[in-house]
């Protein structure tokens, strides 16, 4: 698959970015990491956006999930542990997901290890920082036509 445009996909908390428990998420806003990663990746057409609500999320990989050329990054926070919804919404779209955590979520309070998403994300990227978006943008373009 040719992939010409990557979508990414924050949920919530995640517009706090910078400010959220710095020593576990770092001090860059995504919009400042977003400008980062339009100029690592001129190539392609990058969007992002972010929502506090579940089914937003769900609109949106509806929306994008049928498109042409199209991969998905997804960090759904906290909805990774909760939310079968979202997981039947990724198993139901044909575009690849790639699942980003910046924090070694499976390391962390049992509560997290619960990952309802990852057996449906054909890649999953977690403890990575920031830049872990990177390496998920880098996965989506490097899959075989």
């Amino acid at each position: 698959m040719s992939i010409s445009s990557v979508h990414i996909i924050n949920g919530p908390n995640l517009n706090l970015l910078g400010v959220r428990e710095p020593d576990v998420y770092g001090h860059t806003s995504f919009e400042d990491y977003f400008l980062k990663l339009k100029g690592d990746f001129p190539n392609i057409h990058l969007s992002h956006a972010q929502t506090n609500h579940e089914g937003q999320i769900i609109d949106w990989l509806h929306d994008l999930g049928f498109e042409s050329n199209v991969g998905i990054v997804l960090n759904a926070g906290g909805y990774t542990h909760t939310s079968i919804a979202i997981r039947d919404a990724i198993a139901s779209i044909e575009n690849p997901v790639v699942e980003v955590h910046i924090s070694a979520v499976s390391e962390r309070e049992d509560f997290r290890k619960v990952n309802f998403l990852k057996g449906v994300c054909k890649h999953s990227i977690e403890g990575a920082g920031l830049e872990g978006y990177a390496l998920a943008i880098d996965w989506l373009l490097n899959l075989p036509d």
